[in-house]
């Protein structure tokens, strides 16, 4: 939905003057599509719970900046996780940490059925492609497939024309195809 439905409006209104009863609706209204967006972005289940918290933390902080448009709350939302996790990714760039994953013995493939085996290489492939692309190309898959948002919805929370994410979304899917194909 595009335009700010006329519960949530009354409720950020509160919200923005200080009722925390009304900032805890919308926390429960938004913070599975949040966490979802941010694990998606990171694959790291602790590291989505500790990002997720601080996006509403954030939000809480400076909802009295908050300005009410035609546009949802959770836009906002979505462009605090946006650029919570684009300091996230600089940051671990810096560090080069090494997942305990790693170092652990998770089972062979034979502790699996090879058709289940087969399809979960391939989920990984293809997360692994979608976590080398730019933030911005990753928001819009998140954003179309997994919160299923229309153009629209993404154009709103990106600061872009549909036209833009359309062109943006099938840029994407090419190059996707392409790092795919040569694997």
């Amino acid at each position: 939905m595009n335009i700010q439905n006329p519960n949530e409006d009354q409720i950020l209104d509160r919200a923005i003057n200080g009722d925390e009863e009304a900032f805890s609706l919308l926390y429960q209204d938004n913070v599975k599509k949040i966490y979802s967006y941010i694990y998606y972005r990171t694959g790291n289940t602790y590291e989505a719970e500790d990002l997720t918290a601080r996006v509403f933390q954030r939000a809480l902080k400076h909802i009295t900046r908050y300005k009410k448009t035609n546009v949802p709350f959770s836009a906002w939302l979505y462009r605090i996780a946006h650029n919570l996790v684009a300091n996230w990714h600089r940051d671990n760039q810096r560090r080069k940490e090494v997942p305990i994953e790693d170092h652990l013995d998770l089972g062979s493939h034979t502790d699996i059925p090879d058709d289940q085996y087969e399809k979960k290489q391939e989920v990984e492939v293809l997360l692994r492609a979608v976590r080398k692309l730019p933030s911005d190309r990753q928001m819009v898959l998140i954003l179309k497939y997994v919160e299923d948002l229309s153009n629209k919805e993404i154009g709103d929370i990106m600061g872009k024309s549909e036209g833009a994410v359309k062109s943006l979304y099938h840029r994407t899917l090419l190059d996707l195809r392409d790092y795919l194909d040569e694997k």
